[in-house]
């Protein structure tokens, strides 16, 4: 499988007693969107935060360019190109929103690129600009999730994994967000799997679908599938579409 950056084999991880994902498969290629779409408890973010090495595999093996990091430690993970936008962002609210945008650089010795790179996310972002010297914690949720992704970006990461990026959003800056995102994966090529509770506009923008339920990868297929096939998706989801 060559092709293939991301490769999730039969893998599994617990909380305690709880198995919370369930021999997952799941592949991500280059330059893909995958979405991960399923209902609240479904196992989607332990799936993420076992990929990124926050929660130990209990089985199975995550394989990425090719290389075992099922196992290893997050800062290793990270290290080899997989960046992480948790749900609810974990942000230092005391600090300033450029303060906050560094720290996804502490990987980096490159300092003079890293403030090249801080350039161009400004000139992605442009209100992190306008906002750099602001304390983080007086960002609207929109820009939050900016800096957030921004962070993320300044890791330069091969893939990106983002966790309930719309959570707490109005419609509007939803929709911005996404826009945004495939934007993103359009002009640098960036691969991102996407946990997600906006179904439609995650069809919109995803070359690649998997539905968890339980635990468990129940289905997957291209967006035209569960587009032309809502029922299937009001199923397994509870679907909230305001896309």
């Amino acid at each position: 499988m060559t092709d293939v950056l991301l490769d999730v084999h039969e893998l599994s991880a617990s909380y305690g007693p709880v198995l919370a994902v369930q021999h997952a498969n799941l592949a991500v290629r280059p330059g893909q969107i995958v979405a991960l779409l399923g209902a609240n408890g479904a196992g989607k973010t332990s799936l993420l935060k076992t990929i990124s090495g926050v929660v130990k595999p209990q089985s199975g093996v995550v394989t990425f360019q090719n290389q075992v990091i099922s196992g290893r430690p997050t800062s290793e993970i990270a290290a080899l190109g997989i960046g992480h936008v948790p749900e609810g962002r974990e942000i230092f609210p005391q600090l300033t929103v450029l303060e906050n945008i560094r720290m996804g650089a502490y990987l980096r010795r490159d300092s003079r690129q890293v403030a090249e790179d801080i350039n161009g996310i400004y000139t992605q972002f442009p209100a992190l600009r306008e906002r750099a010297q602001t304390p983080a914690g007086l960002l609207s949720g929109g820009q939050q999730q900016m800096w957030a992704l921004a962070r993320a970006m300044l890791m330069r990461p091969k893939l990106l994994l983002m966790d309930e990026p719309s959570l707490g959003l109005a419609p509007i800056l939803t929709q911005n967000l996404f826009a945004a995102i495939a934007e993103l994966n359009r002009s640098t090529g960036l691969a991102i799997l996407l946990v997600e509770q906006n179904v439609g506009l995650s069809l919109k923008i995803a070359d690649y679908v998997y539905v968890m339920e339980n635990g468990r990868i129940v289905s997957s297929g291209t967006p035209e599938k569960y587009s032309e096939q809502g029922d299937i998706a009001r199923y397994y989801l509870g679907e909230r579409n305001d896309g």
